[in-house]
């Protein structure tokens, strides 16, 4: 494993940042400054940062998951319906990454870090997440939209402002940083538009693209740097 990642999956840093520390001068392996981030690191070198031992427990992964409608957003479930953990690779314990509502599809994340998903899900970081909704009644017209974008008063309180743009008359895309509970469709059901369909199309940086539906994809480093700052920018 090289240096910088080495370094990133010990949860020093991104693995971008990471690069920026080694060449520094602020690591070392077996007590010699290394500054090349790519220097490649075993499992019997002895890493050190500012003089203090770094030890890369496990490596960081993050999977994108198009999930179907019917799968539960959770590790495991008492009822024994089908989770989103059980259709990614299970060679260790995973986190989903927030949750979607069982009949809601979309762009879910697991991880094995779970200070990243923390990260990622507490309102505090402020991650957008874009959705994209299907709804019923009449056609969605101007008002409705400014309304949603100023923000909605629910039984939880007043909305955050939110970014709404009309794909057709009867979809609309929604970017929020709130995580509340049903909170799309009912912002939707509270300007006479209840949601008939609803798929998470984006989550930070990262957009669901043609992932098909039901299968999943491991992320690259730099699209985990990316999600990394988003939650660092907003948090």
């Amino acid at each position: 494993m090289r240096l910088a990642k080495y370094l990133a999956t010990a949860g020093v840093a991104s693995r971008r940042a990471s690069e920026d520390v080694v060449r520094t001068g602020r690591v070392t392996i077996g007590g010699q400054i290394v500054t090349d981030p790519a220097r490649d690191v075993g499992t019997d070198d002895a890493v050190a940062l500012d003089g203090k031992p770094v030890a890369a427990v496990h490596e960081r992964v993050v999977y994108a998951l198009n999930k179907p409608a019917g799968v539960v957003s959770t590790a495991r479930d008492p009822q024994g319906r089908p989770t989103v953990v059980t259709l990614v690779p299970q060679t260790e314990r995973l986190y989903p990454v927030g949750r979607l509502d069982i009949d809601t599809t979309g762009l879910i994340l697991l991880t094995n870090e779970g200070d990243l998903a923390h990260r990622l899900t507490h309102p505090s970081f402020e991650v957008e997440k874009t959705y994209r909704a299907v709804v019923g009644g009449r056609p969605v017209r101007d008002p409705e939209l400014d309304t949603l974008r100023g923000g909605v008063e629910l039984d939880d309180g007043r909305t955050a402002p939110a970014r709404v743009q009309r794909i057709s008359a009867d979809t609309i895309e929604i970017t929020i940083h709130e995580g509340r509970k049903r909170q799309i469709k009912r912002m939707c059901e509270a300007v006479g538009h209840p949601v008939k369909r609803l798929e998470r199309v984006g989550f930070g940086p990262l957009l669901l693209g043609d992932l098909p539906r039901g299968r999943w994809r491991r992320l690259t480093d730099a699209e985990v740097d990316a999600l990394m700052r988003a939650a660092s920018a907003a948090g």
